[in-house]
């Protein structure tokens, strides 16, 4: 199992920090993003579709609609934002078919994915965003299967 660790000290660096993370995703598609409320998972997740090519004014939290769908303008390839918030069980969340989505090959970004653990495939990266309090940093680590 191979671990990666850096830190965010600021706003202004979340873009380096999605190209960062970027530049470690290997072959893996399903990233679940795991964080306190306001640790900023949506923010890091809207940086990283930046990255990806993905126009930035489309991009926000489905928490309303559970899935978004982008489209990077640079490779045209198809990334699914989740927010499993609201999802009640794992039940849900095969009703509105996400395992289809986590088996279609596209890449597949998980907030709250604690919800629904139990339908996450195997080789899932669970990526932790924590809140640093003594400089409102933010750490992310990268646990790959």
């Amino acid at each position: 199992m191979k671990n990666i660790e850096f830190t965010i000290a600021s706003l202004e660096q979340i873009d380096d920090a999605a190209h960062k993370f970027m530049a470690e995703m290997g072959n893996y598609t399903v990233f679940a993003f795991y964080g306190e409320m306001g640790a900023g998972k949506t923010t890091f997740i809207n940086a990283l579709c930046r990255q990806l090519g993905v126009e930035t004014d489309i991009t926000s939290s489905p928490s309303f609609a559970i899935i978004n769908e982008y489209r990077s303008d640079t490779t045209a390839e198809l990334i699914y934002h989740f927010d499993c918030y609201r999802l009640e069980n794992e039940a849900e969340a095969q009703d509105i078919g996400a395992e289809d989505y986590f088996d279609c090959g596209a890449l597949c970004l998980i907030e709250w994915p604690e919800r629904i653990e139990g339908i996450l495939p195997d080789d899932t990266v669970r990526v932790d965003i924590t809140v640093n309090p003594d400089d409102d940093s933010r750490t992310v680590k990268l646990t790959f299967p």
